[in-house]
């Protein structure tokens, strides 16, 4: 029968009980634990320069040499420790690996904050004589601790989110199982080896087994910074949209100043583009879109002193500008299989064809409000209907964006009167046009409509866009003169 695994990789932070850990694994017959083999002063060992014939120039030149020779190395299985500030190379190529094991080791973070803060303050890493044991006490600082905390989830998420995506499981252990022997030999069955463990290996001693508190020169402060930690994430924005691509293929570079134009579909792409064309002196047609990944690639890397931009719109702004062209009108490009199931299924009070005196303001009010409570239900995955780009929230848009290149300047809409030609003339050009006024919405403007039911409506739709960006309620635009 085949082994599971060829190698595996114990995934942890600093004083989690990773050493613990590797003693043990290392007295199963046939498993060897090569220590933190990535970490970026030396190579499996303290001081070492040179693990499985690989050397310490050699790894960093090329990190998955070293992987290969831990997978080759004798024995039944090997592995290494791997911890946060360890080569990211090797991270993302082994997360990925179904044929590596991943052994995912947690402690209450508290502990291991602390355990740190008193490693670093006595020089002592390590305890095999109780003789020889260094004590002290630490300060217990709440906002150095809060951004501990904060990159140990994010290093757990990045973890748990990349095993889901790619169809695996870790094996999770914490540091209060190390002492149990049924779960460090149920950790050898599911490494799939033979040999298991008689007794606790005991050559690491507990640095410093004592309470928390009792360990801080500061307990009062620690037990009143320790209340405001959100161990719960109740102040968390739940967010279930679906996750948007980079739509590269949207994305405008300029006929020939190096700038690029990543639309957040909406109402402003067309004056942006135009306002593009116009710099250059070229239609719009002359512009470069409706390109591939790796045409843009491409692009970028041709024009060095680039620089990629795009323009937040208000929520409640963008929401109209999108109901009133792609669910209320039946012109062009509109789809009208998915505008007659707003109309039939979610009961939208829009007619079925758009004509003069059938449609009149208070209808439109009403079905604009109908809209906003869709997207509320849509935006959080509660509808059969799929979120579309022209009205999912522009923090995922964003997100969607980086997974290719970020925009290296975010404007808004009350911006780019004045900010799009300031940026032209940062690219060299002395007289660049001022972009034309966004066209009004048809058949009635945001502002016939507005009152505080339609902004509390946007809000609950766009919560994560409102507490992201910062958006106070919609006001209308208007330009200087």
């Amino acid at each position: 029968m085949s082994q599971r695994f060829d190698y595996f990789m114990i995934l942890a932070a600093m004083r989690t009980g990773s050493n613990l850990l590797e003693f043990n694994l290392n007295a199963l017959d046939g498993v060897t634990c090569h220590g933190e083999a990535f970490n970026p002063h030396f190579i499996g060992r303290l001081k070492s320069e040179n693990l499985l014939g690989v050397t310490l120039e050699d790894r960093d030149t090329d990190p998955m040499k070293l992987v290969q020779a831990i997978k080759d190395a004798p024995g039944v299985l090997n592995g290494f420790r791997f911890f946060q500030g360890h080569d990211t190379r090797v991270l993302e190529s082994v997360l990925i690996d179904p044929r590596c094991a991943k052994i995912i080791l947690t402690r209450n973070p508290l502990d291991s904050y602390i355990s740190l803060k008193i490693a670093r303050e006595t020089k002592q890493w390590q305890l095999k004589n109780i003789k020889r044991r260094r004590e002290a006490k630490v300060e217990f600082d709440s906002q150095e601790f809060q951004a501990y905390l904060n990159q140990q989830q994010a290093f757990q998420a990045q973890t748990l989110n990349t095993l889901q995506r790619t169809g695996q499981s870790g094996f999770y252990i914490t540091y209060d199982d190390l002492t149990d022997l049924d779960v460090l030999n149920g950790l050898a069955d599911w490494l799939g080896v033979s040999a298991r463990l008689s007794a606790i290996d005991d050559t690491i001693k507990p640095q410093n087994p004592e309470p928390p508190l009792s360990k801080v020169t500061n307990p009062e402060e620690t037990e009143r910074a320790l209340t405001r930690v959100d161990s719960f994430n109740l102040f968390r924005t739940p967010n279930f949209e679906p996750r948007q691509g980079p739509n590269v293929s949207n994305y405008v570079a300029a006929f020939d100043t190096p700038l690029m134009y990543m639309p957040l579909r909406g109402g402003l792409a067309q004056p942006v583009i135009q306002w593009l064309a116009d710099l250059d002196a070229v239609d719009v047609d002359s512009l470069i879109s409706n390109q591939s990944q790796k045409e843009m690639h491409q692009w970028l890397l041709a024009n060095p002193g680039h620089r990629k931009f795009t323009v937040l719109q208000h929520p409640l702004a963008r929401a109209h500008f999108t109901f009133c062209s792609n669910v209320l009108s039946t012109g062009p490009g509109t789809d009208l299989q998915r505008r007659n199931q707003l109309r039939n299924r979610f009961k939208i009070p829009i007619p079925g064809q758009l004509r003069d005196g059938n449609y009149p303001v208070d209808q439109h009010y009403e079905a604009f409000a109908a809209f906003l409570a869709f997207l509320r239900h849509n935006l959080a995955g509660q509808t059969p209907v799929p979120v579309d780009a022209m009205w999912c929230s522009q923090s995922q848009a964003l997100a969607g964006m980086a997974s290719f290149a970020s925009p290296d300047l975010i404007l808004r809409e009350d911006e780019i009167a004045t900010a799009l030609p300031d940026l032209a003339r940062r690219m060299g050009h002395e007289n660049p046009p001022e972009p034309n006024p966004v066209a009004a919405d048809v058949p009635f403007l945001l502002a016939d409509i507005y009152d505080d039911k339609l902004e509390a409506l946007a809000t609950e739709a766009y919560q994560r866009d409102y507490m992201q960006f910062g958006f106070e309620n919609w006001k209308p635009i208007t330009r200087a003169a």
